[in-house]
């Protein structure tokens, strides 16, 4: 009966530490599964020690304020696990917690799986070599990482993404719209400004003016504002109330947001991964807190000058970025413009966004839970095999 330990970081990790569970309960139907997850794990079956959501803090300066809670609950998670003795331990993204709580528990000889690589090819690629005193193997989600672990010696395997899975290769826009409610005819933006109700007053405020600018040009625009949660639900519909514009609040439904519309303003992270597999043109704003900019610019750690994931895959500019200074509600609006008055200019992207999506496409959850197992086959201290 095999003892597997998991700890996700937020949402997303929780989404994929869920489907893992499923795969690995159909090789080992007696296993135990305990650690840090949401809903969606406790669901499939993990005891959960702690809930994601006491992880899900993101950017430096964000961190730094939480830094002392988050050491205290690595300490008294890592002496929880060595009491348990996991046959295998799994951290789910969340590097900077997991990948510290990982290099401990190596060292005291349980084997550790990272899943979901840190952009190494953003941030520092050198780090690829010490992730390997952490992690035995790396899972990753884009096949642009494993090459870069191979030349630092690292055992990295590319399981696929879980999204692209998830995702239609021809997703059906008008079911989606038939969900929703929303009338064939109908001119539709979808906003989606993060998952965190920091991000969200960061974001919406200028994501919703840029569709007021929108709506001038565009007579009856309907605007879709997806909330993650209660939490970003009120955050969302306060900030709402502040202005002329009222979108529709919904609760979830993202990606069915994204298949309705006719454009995406979204903020930069899975969100622009998943408006690409919705095959949706889409526009990525972002502006991250002046404390954690002037960090990361002042110290050189951003090492791309592509940010979203469409254009990091496709290694070219395929969708508009509007970073930091330039993430205004003109420039915004100046950007997404095109998608509703020109028809034919979102048509290029489909061909390369369905490249994009096949590549990516590799039952995922399956893919991670055999390297798992196959970890867990070798016996204590044995040298990885790829």
């Amino acid at each position: 009966m095999p003892r597997i330990a998991l700890v996700a970081g937020e949402a997303s990790g929780d989404q994929l530490g869920a489907g893992l569970i499923a795969e690995l309960r159909k090789q080992f139907p007696d296993a135990q599964f305990a650690g840090v997850g949401g809903a969606q794990m406790r669901a499939a079956g993990l005891d959960a020690w702690h809930d994601c959501s006491e992880l899900a803090v993101m950017g430096l300066a964000e961190v730094i304020a939480h830094l002392p809670r988050l050491l205290r609950l690595r300490r008294q998670l890592r002496q929880r696990l060595l009491r348990w003795q996991p046959d295998v331990f799994v951290g789910i993204d969340a590097p900077d917690f997991n990948l510290g709580l990982e290099r401990k528990l190596k060292a005291a000889g349980i084997r550790t799986v990272h899943y979901v690589s840190p952009s190494i090819w953003a941030w520092r690629e050198k780090r690829a070599a010490k992730i390997a005193r952490s992690a035995d193997r790396v899972l990753c989600l884009f096949p642009i990482e494993p090459p870069i672990y191979a030349k630092y010696g690292v055992e990295a395997r590319f399981v696929g993404h879980p999204l692209a899975d998830r995702f239609a290769l021809e997703p059906d826009r008008a079911a989606a719209r038939t969900t929703l409610g929303i009338a064939a005819s109908a001119r539709v933006l979808a906003l989606l400004p993060g998952s965190r109700t920091s991000e969200i007053r960061r974001l919406l405020p200028d994501f919703l003016a840029a569709a007021n600018l929108l709506a001038k040009e565009v007579p009856g625009l309907e605007i879709l504002v997806p909330a993650a949660n209660p939490d970003c639900r009120h955050a969302i519909e306060t900030l709402a109330q502040a202005g002329n514009l009222r979108p529709r609040v919904l609760d979830g439904l993202a990606h069915e947001a994204m298949i309705a519309s006719d454009a995406v303003l979204l903020a930069s992270g899975t969100a622009a991964l998943e408006a690409l597999l919705a095959k949706r043109p889409m526009v990525v704003g972002y502006r991250i807190a002046p404390l954690t900019h002037f960090i990361v610019k002042r110290f050189g750690l951003l090492k791309v000058d592509r940010y979203s994931l469409p254009n990091v895959l496709a290694n070219e500019r395929l969708v508009p970025e509007l970073m930091q200074d330039d993430c205004t509600a003109e420039k915004l609006a100046a950007a997404l413009l095109p998608y509703f008055i020109d028809a034919n200019a979102g048509a290029e992207l489909q061909t390369r966004y369905r490249r994009i999506h096949e590549s990516l496409r590799r039952d995922a959850s399956a893919q991670a839970a055999s390297a798992v197992a196959e970890l867990l086959a070798q016996p204590a201290g044995e040298p990885t095999r790829s």
